[in-house]
């Protein structure tokens, strides 16, 4: 791996090594489109909806009640609510580092104030143990989360440092931080933390600062998963990912946050010790659980009740939980992939993650929020009062709120530090990775300064230009990445000398003495498609899906005539779906008529009277993009549509 050693100091991942060099949020402007419009509704309305929210949920007043010595009977919220404050913290330094406003500034000074007292003298920090009244420090290494907290808490000081310089709350998180260290380094305590987390952390705090011992301890801790550390529980080990060490595992299994957390970290530590080894066993737990358990959006996760990955092939679309932290976590795994390795296959999954269940969460006012994101909605929800907490994760209608709101706090910081993932530069030029209006100017080797605007109404169309406003003297390549969505059909691009010429998915490239004005179009096939599945997936045989670009399609029952919900719609893949008005897709099919067949006694009968349910005739079948599903009012909503196709002959019988 080559040495990064020229970079921005606003990044939220800072790798000194790697295939490639992050661009940073004083080098990336995300100006107009569609991230351009979350970003803004994230500045404006999610960050202070969270905040509000965990000043009344009590989350905040935690710190001041254990200051008090009241907090063994008044606290509020789970064991790692201390956590969610933090990831708001960590939103508001990178938002601050973006330009979102100087107000937010103050706002992160204030919550730092209420935090500092809470912090002991020896660097501990929680609210949950530790105090008369509690349980003591480190007492429930499984499920109590302390380490985790430490992780989100250490992540908020590093962006406040990058973004805004040395601060309070970065002493407080690096107090903390050597507090772990010295608790569980070696001599100390022998123990992980159920949940991964502070790993990563632990990495970017050794880059910001340059201790070793910060990534000692995160080497330490992900050498240490897999050897039985935790106690068995109902679910097994491979719930915490204690069950095999991470050197030796093939698939990421358990609970999908905490296994994408936890390579992320292994990636963190494999690209900043130089471990061949550990990156390479990463990347293929990553390809495996890719090829076979990770749903048309992205999204990772098919288990309720644990939270966790199902065995292979095991998609079910309408117990899909694919919670949004696991979506974080994979956009979080695929960035680091990319940036040691190059391949543009995790920038892939990161968009098709990134605008199919990251963007998904959210409602359109930034105050609602997914925590599960199924495929297949069977009823109708119901309206959550905008002042009620969601006691569960159900997918229905979004909630403003709930008990356990580690995804809102996610998606902000998210968004915030989006524009750091749309490009990189090398030795030899510029990359980008995923496509948005945006503002580009770093300064390659040498000091050869380069400026871009990227302009394109991506993804409702397919043509991404790219202007140059500043280059070099000097051959260098700008290289645009072609999703491998294109694949089976032809995307273009243009170079300044209106030279136009076919590219495959993966990366195209232009390589010349660039001059101010000159213009590079890539132009992507937009037409939506029939997607199927891999027929080892059950759950979805017979039935297709539409992807427009990157974006996943779905059918809502507000977009049917008579009440209709979506388990009557059929669709015909013979005929191609069609682009509607306002990037909709209009799919060829039809309605099974009222009735039939759950009209019947009983639900099973012979193929051949099974095969000719009644139907009102063809309809174009109006379908929306997933991300954009339930901002209308409750609905049913599925991404798998059955098909119209005729069903085999039975044996035996003629035609």
């Amino acid at each position: 791996m080559r040495e990064n050693t020229e970079r921005s100091s606003v990044l939220p991942v800072a790798p000194s090594r790697g295939r490639l060099r992050p661009l940073g949020l004083d080098e990336v402007q995300i100006t107009g489109g569609f991230w351009d419009r979350r970003r803004q509704v994230n500045a404006i309305a999610t960050l202070d909806h969270c905040r509000d929210w965990m000043e009344r949920a009590g989350w905040i007043g935690n710190f001041s009640a254990a200051v008090e010595g009241r907090i063994h009977r008044d606290r509020r919220g789970r064991e790692f609510a201390d956590s969610d404050v933090y990831k708001l913290l960590e939103a508001m330094a990178w938002a601050a580092g973006s330009g979102a406003g100087t107000g937010l500034d103050a706002q992160i000074a204030a919550l730092t104030e209420t935090i500092a007292p809470a912090q002991e003298p020896d660097g501990y920090l929680s609210t949950a143990f530790g105090r008369p009244g509690q349980q003591p420090r480190y007492s429930d290494l499984p499920w109590g989360h302390e380490l985790y907290c430490y992780g989100h808490l250490i992540q908020a000081g590093v962006a406040q440092t990058r973004a805004r310089g040395e601060s309070e709350l970065a002493k407080i998180a690096r107090r903390a931080a050597d507090h772990v260290c010295a608790t569980f380094g070696p001599g100390g305590i022998e123990g992980v933390c159920g949940h991964p987390e502070i790993e990563t952390a632990l990495v970017e705090l050794a880059r910001t600062t340059g201790e070793q011992r910060y990534l000692d301890q995160a080497a330490l801790f992900v050498d240490r998963r897999g050897h039985g550390a935790l106690a068995d529980i109902e679910f097994g080990r491979a719930y915490f990912q204690d069950d095999v060490p991470v050197r030796e595992a093939t698939v990421l299994r358990g609970h999908a946050v905490r296994a994408l957390y936890l390579a992320a970290g292994a990636v963190d530590v494999a690209v900043e010790t130089g471990d061949e080894d550990l990156l390479a066993a990463v990347v293929r737990q990553w390809e495996t659980t890719v090829a076979r358990r990770t749903y048309l959006t992205g999204g990772m996760g098919s288990h309720h009740r644990d939270e966790s990955f199902g065995d292979d092939f095991v998609l079910p679309p309408d117990r899909a939980y694919a919670e949004t932290c696991a979506g974080v976590a994979s956009v979080m795994l695929s960035w680091r992939l990319l940036l040691a390795t190059g391949d543009p296959r995790y920038a892939d999954l990161a968009e098709r993650t990134l605008f199919n269940v990251v963007a998904t969460s959210p409602s359109e006012d930034g105050r609602a929020f997914f925590y599960a994101n199924t495929l297949h909605r069977r009823r109708r929800g119901t309206v959550s009062p905008a002042d009620a907490e969601s006691p569960r994760a159900e997918s229905s209608l979004r909630a403003p709120w709930f008990a356990v709101s580690c995804c809102p706090t996610n998606v902000a910081r998210t968004l915030a530090q989006l524009p750091a993932y749309l490009a990189t530069a090398d030795d030899h030029g510029i990359q980008l990775h995923q496509y948005a209006d945006a503002e580009i100017a770093t300064s390659l080797a040498g000091g050869r300064d380069v400026a871009l605007r990227v302009r394109t109404d991506y993804p409702s169309g397919g043509c991404v230009t790219v202007r140059i406003g500043r280059s070099p003297a000097h051959p260098w390549t700008l290289s645009l990445r072609v999703p491998a969505w294109t694949r089976g059909t032809t995307a273009w691009l243009a170079d300044p000398d209106g030279v136009r010429r076919a590219v495959a998915p993966g990366t195209a490239e232009v390589t010349r003495v660039f001059r101010p004005g000159d213009e590079i179009r890539l132009d992507l096939p937009m037409a939506p498609r029939w997607i199927g599945a891999d027929p080892r997936v059950d759950a979805v045989r017979g039935t297709v899906a539409v992807q427009r670009g990157p974006l996943v399609y779905c059918a809502e029952s507000v977009d049917l005539p008579g009440g209709r919900e979506v388990d009557a719609v059929r669709v015909d893949p013979s005929a191609e779906p069609e682009d509607g008005p306002d990037d909709t897709v209009v799919a060829p099919g039809e309605l099974a008529v009222p009735g039939q067949p759950d009209g019947a006694a009983w639900p099973y009968r012979p193929l051949a009277e099974a095969s000719a349910s009644a139907a009102e005739g063809t309809a174009g079948i109006v379908l929306v993009p997933y991300h954009s599903w339930a901002n209308r009012g409750p609905s049913t909503m599925r991404v798998w549509l059955p098909t119209t196709e005729p069903r085999a002959t039975p044996p035996g019988r003629q035609s």
